[in-house]
Order: C-alpha cells, then structure tokens, then sequence
C-alpha cells in the first residue's frame, strides 16, 4: 500500500465480482428507494401488477422451507403475503406453524413442496447441510429464494448457487438471510472507508468469540419420535445415528446443538461468521481471493475447530488497493489498534485498517481511530476527510425480509444476493479448506481450484448419501 495515495472516490466494483456499474456505487439498498425502482416496472414478472402492496395481485405465493427456529422470524413479514406451503421434518413444528397459515398445505420432504405448482417464492430455514441443495433445486424452477445464513456448506456448494444465479439474476430476486445487513451502522461504515475517513484501506478483520467445545458426533441413543422424520433431517448428509442431543436446543438456538460437525455445517466459520464477516464484506467489494492460509485447533475428523484463524489476499479493485482479510474466533484475535481500545470486549466485530487510521466496529455502532501507520502514530490530523451530509447518506434499507419480498415483486435487486453472499460464503469455506490442508495455498477463482495443494481440493466439496442431487 502506498501511503502516498489520495483516497479514491472511484466506482466500486460490484460486490459478485462483475464490473463495477453506476448501480453499485448507490448501493443496492439504495436502488430501492430511489426513483429508478418506477423506472424499472418493465421488469414485474406477469402475475404482478402494481396496484397496491396488499391488493391479492400483488401478494407473492410463498413456501416456508423449515417452520420453526429461524422461520419464525419470518412469520410476521410473509403474513402479508400467501404463504401456500409449509415443509419441515418435524409434524409437531408443522402443526404449530398451521395455526398461523392455516390455507397451507403440508410436507415434510422440501423435494415434493417444490413442486407445488403455485408456489412463487421460497423461504429456506433448514439445517444449514441443505441450504444449497434447496436454493438450486428452487433457482431451477422458477422460484424467488430467501435462504438463511450460510448459503452453502462447501465450496463446490457455493459455486453451484452461483453459477445458478448467474442464469436467474435476470429473472429471480435472491437474498441471503443475514438480516444483521439491515442495521444502518453497516452503511455508516461503508461509507467511512469509501470516502477516505482512515486514508487507503490495507487490511480488514472480522471476529467472534462464541466458544462451544464437543468431542465428535454423538453416540446412537433411543429412537426417533413418530413425529420426527429422522432420515430427511439427515438429508443429503453421511448416516449417522439418532441421538435426542442434536433437538436439545431451544428455537432459534437448536443449530447449535449440531452446526459444528462437519457434516451437518461449517461451526462458527457458517454461524456467526455469516453475520460479522458481512460488516466488512460490506465495505470492500470483494470478489474472489487469490490465497488462503488458516491455522487453529488440532484437526478433528468429527468437529469443526473453536479456536481458528484465516486469512485471504484480495486483488485491487477500482478504489482500493489489494488487500488482506482475516478471520478469527474461538480466541483468535486481531491486534489492537491502541492500547486504550480491548477489541476482546467486542464479542463479533470488525476492523479496518488504513494509512491514516483505523474502523473499528460492531453491528450497531462503531469508532473512528486517527494515527498514521507508516511513520508517527500521531499525526494523523483528519484533515483528508469530509464527512458526508445527512442528505448524502445512504438510505435505510428497511425490513430486510420485505426488501427481497419487493424485489421479487418488482427490479430482483437485493442488499445480499446471491452473488454477494456465494463470494463471501466461498471465501470463508476455503479458509477451512486452507486449515485443514494445514499450509497457505493459492487459489483460482476462476475455476474454483487450488493451483497449488492436490490434496487442498480434494476439501472443496462434499460426497452425500445415495440419492441426494445437488443441483437437481
């Protein structure tokens, strides 16, 4: 980095790696409220007309994938639409979702929801080892996906995803569900580093301190409940025995129970790394890294690592310079800034780097370090920054869920699409893969391989049980 650089206020590059456009210099979010949304009608699919957002016109047909945990947060914002299914492996959770959409009809197997002929849109909140499997089963027939966090469990899954946004983003709107994105600090900050608040971006970090040990899978124990379909719950995962442990947790919580095994999720790396990774993916418009290196825990063949580290080399772009990216938890942690800033009090957060200072965030607030880093750590007299007026200032984004329900009513344009959320979820995969081959390895984005490692590659995908398609 070349301290002797002016901060740029060029275009920045799209955030799936496409080549920047004026669209993507106003933020996607901002699209929205601006008046290139009427300009854009041309674009509603033929069922919906523009006649008011509750007129039944205008009300999106929507399939509720997992109806408990997650999916209740959900409830209250597709209400206002028609929810026409409801599928998840547990009867009781499905019973209790029927009280509030008492119309929708009923599965437990999400491969036969989707064929429902009047389903528009799907809302995916399944175990995180299926996300990928529903998303591109629901791209290939036509429907609007909402998927939560994380998109995929391998990189091989995250290509998929996008490879088949790619051929929909014309005519799909997509969403990544975390709904975190919507918090107006997430602007704030992007906005600080674009326009120059810390001189040249160098190097970003993100962390979280959520520490929840096992040992490995858990043993065989008792036998599933008749209202509990266990060999859908396992899906296209490798077989493993009934235990009530993995349905211990509370709703909202229960991937916990499960998420860090690794056939069943990614630990922390898909969970809350999701959530405080999109605070800096957010404002760097990154695509694809070139190199990954991580290092942690002692591998466990059963579980994910707690305590982990990974870093990624990032290209230039058009504003910025190339970049490093880390990742911490478990422990991990970055180096403080200052002295009188304890980052270990911030439980998830992130931190940007600069030549003449730093960022340093959590979701809902943030702090402006001036010193520089090349020569005294005092001078840095913020003479090169302007703050921008509040008429200047990126719009809210809203209901997070709303904006993907409007986007598939109207211009498909999503704060977290899929290209936005297939980069950063693969980015944060291979910093496993990078783990487990236990070296730095160079990486071609292009062609998803690592050039470097043979053994690297063979960790970017999964194999899944007989019967389980992908891409079907």
């Amino acid at each position: 980095m070349k301290a002797s650089q002016k901060p740029s206020t060029a275009t920045p590059r799209r955030a799936d790696g496409a080549n920047p456009s004026p669209a993507r210099s106003m933020k996607r979010r901002q699209f929205l409220k601006s008046s290139a949304f009427m300009g854009a009608a041309g674009l509603l699919l033929p069922r919906f007309k523009l006649f008011g957002a509750d007129a039944p016109s205008n009300k999106l047909n929507i399939a509720m994938m997992g109806t408990w945990g997650r999916a209740e947060a959900h409830f209250d914002a597709v209400s206002r639409e028609n929810v026409v299914a409801l599928c998840d492996i547990n009867e009781k959770h499905l019973a209790s979702a029927a009280v509030r959409f008492p119309n929708a009809k009923h599965y437990v197997d999400w491969r036969q929801c989707l064929e429902q002929k009047d389903v528009d849109a799907v809302m995916v909140c399944t175990l995180d080892h299926t996300h990928a499997f529903i998303t591109n089963w629901a791209m290939n027939r036509g429907k609007h996906v909402y998927c939560e966090k994380p998109l995929a469990n391998s990189v091989e899954e995250a290509r998929v995803v996008r490879a088949n946004w790619l051929k929909n983003k014309d005519k799909l709107a997509t969403q990544m569900g975390t709904q975190r994105h919507a918090f107006r600090n997430f602007d704030r900050v992007r906005e600080m580093v674009l326009d120059g608040a810390i001189g040249q971006l160098q190097e970003v970090s993100a962390w979280g301190n959520r520490q929840i040990r096992k040992d490995g899978y858990l043993p065989a124990e008792g036998t599933p409940p008749d209202y509990l379909h266990y060999d859908l719950w396992l899906g296209p995962a490798p077989y493993h025995p009934y235990n009530p442990g993995y349905f211990s947790g509370g709703s909202g919580a229960n991937c916990l129970q499960w998420n860090m095994y690794w056939d069943f999720g990614s630990g922390q790396v898909g969970d809350m790394g999701s959530h405080t990774m999109d605070l800096a993916w957010n404002a760097i418009d990154a695509g694809l890294p070139i190199s990954a290196e991580g290092k942690g825990d002692p591998f466990n063949a059963d579980v994910t690592p707690v305590k982990l580290e990974t870093h990624f080399e990032f290209p230039a772009n058009d504003w910025r310079s190339p970049i490093v990216v880390s990742w911490y938890q478990g422990g991990a942690m970055p180096e403080s800034p200052n002295r009188a800033v304890d980052l270990k009090k911030i439980d998830h957060g992130a931190m940007f780097e600069g030549s003449e200072g730093f960022v340093v965030a959590d979701f809902q607030s943030r702090i402006l370090i001036p010193q520089k880093n090349n020569t005294s750590r005092n001078d840095a007299d913020m003479t090169y920054y302007k703050p921008r007026s509040k008429e200047t200032l990126t719009p809210p984004l809203g209901g997070f869920q709303e904006q993907w329900i409007k986007a598939a009513k109207g211009n498909l344009r999503t704060s977290c699409d899929f290209g936005y959320g297939t980069n950063m979820t693969e980015t944060m995969l291979l910093g496993l893969v990078a783990y487990r081959a236990g070296k730095k390895i160079s990486y071609d984005g292009t062609t998803g391989q690592v050039t470097d490692c043979t053994e690297a590659n063979g960790y970017l995908r999964r194999t899944y049980r007989e019967g389980w398609t992908l891409n079907g």
